[in-house]
């Protein structure tokens, strides 16, 4: 079958990894199903993935795609989500340690046909495209687990979103002004800020300016460069929801405004299969069309793979056959 795959590890160079051409057809397992792909997304992680991290060596070639939309056997369309894990552990699959995702332990959905538990195909909802569906099992799952299920805000509270273009934070955008929030946004160029403005943010600011008022909670996906000004930005009482670091790991604590203000730090990761759900009505319910910044063939896989290795693209970035 076609398929876009890692043929082997590439820390320094990643994209040479990149191979698009034949692999063999999926094996179902008793339990499993087939999924005919019809969309799929990227993620910075296949960009990882290319790269060798979270993946051993002997695990190549590898499928790349987290993220998928496509349809049963008996017809019925779905959405694919993407984590592997013992739900019944702790209730949750994200806090199972050995879960792992689609290109971790098993072959991903830029391809013809993906093998997945039969848990993990989640109905698409009839209104919503084979391309929309296909990029809400990491992105748009994980901005819903980090505003819905961890933040605590509620309706007409204040949110900042630090960066204006990736695909959680247009997801965060879009969901926090359905679900009635008063939605800030920082960005680095007039370009993203004007992306996010046009998503329904109520205003956006330069990275690092100070912001006319403070917030309830900050969304973060950058890590070291925006984490100060996180900081700065929250009320006393306020929450940090982290999901990424993607300028770097370790940024410095403010120890002392942490415990003076009494601010809170939460952690998120991706999402249960039951938000997966919840998120693909509240989306339908709500109208909510997901910003897909650039759609491709899968057999132009390369353009998008450079496209996000330079930062060029606003939303996700969608393959479909």
């Amino acid at each position: 079958m076609f398929a876009v795959y890692a043929a082997a590890p590439n820390p320094e160079s990643p994209l040479d990894a990149l191979v698009v051409g034949e692999r063999p057809e999926p094996e179902v397992p008793d339990g499993w199903v087939s999924v005919t792909v019809k969309a799929a997304s990227l993620n910075m992680h296949d960009l990882w993935t290319l790269r060798g991290v979270g993946i051993k060596a002997d695990q190549f070639p590898m499928i790349l795609g987290c993220d998928g939309a496509g349809r049963l056997d008996d017809g019925a369309d779905v959405v694919i989500y993407p984590v592997f894990g013992d739900a019944f552990l702790a209730g949750d699959e994200t806090l199972d340690p050995r879960r792992n995702i689609l290109t971790e332990g098993h072959q991903g959905t830029f391809a013809d046909r993906v093998a997945i538990p039969a848990r993990n195909a989640v109905p698409r909802p009839s209104g919503m495209t084979a391309a929309q569906g296909a990029v809400m099992g990491t992105a748009w799952l994980t901005a819903y687990r980090m505003l819905f299920t961890k933040s605590g805000l509620r309706p007409g509270q204040a949110m900042l979103v630090q960066g204006a273009s990736g695909g959680v934070s247009t997801a965060l955008i879009q969901l926090g002004r359905a679900a009635g929030m008063q939605v800030w946004v920082t960005g680095r160029s007039d370009e993203k800020r004007a992306l996010a403005e046009k998503l329904g943010a109520h205003a956006t600011f330069p990275s690092g300016e100070r912001l006319p008022a403070r917030v309830d909670a900050v969304f973060e996906t950058v890590g070291d460069a925006t984490w100060s000004h996180s900081m700065r930005a929250l009320k006393p009482g306020g929450v940090i929801v982290v999901s990424g670091a993607t300028s770097g790991p370790n940024p410095g604590a403010d120890l002392q405004r942490l415990f003076f203000l009494q601010l809170r730090v939460v952690g998120s990761t991706m999402g249960t299969r039951d938000e997966l759900a919840d998120l693909l009505t509240f989306v339908t319910n709500c109208g909510i069309v997901p910003e897909i910044g650039l759609e491709l063939p899968l057999q132009q896989a390369e353009e998008g793979f450079r496209a996000m290795a330079a930062g060029e693209t606003g939303g996700k970035i969608v393959f479909t056959h």
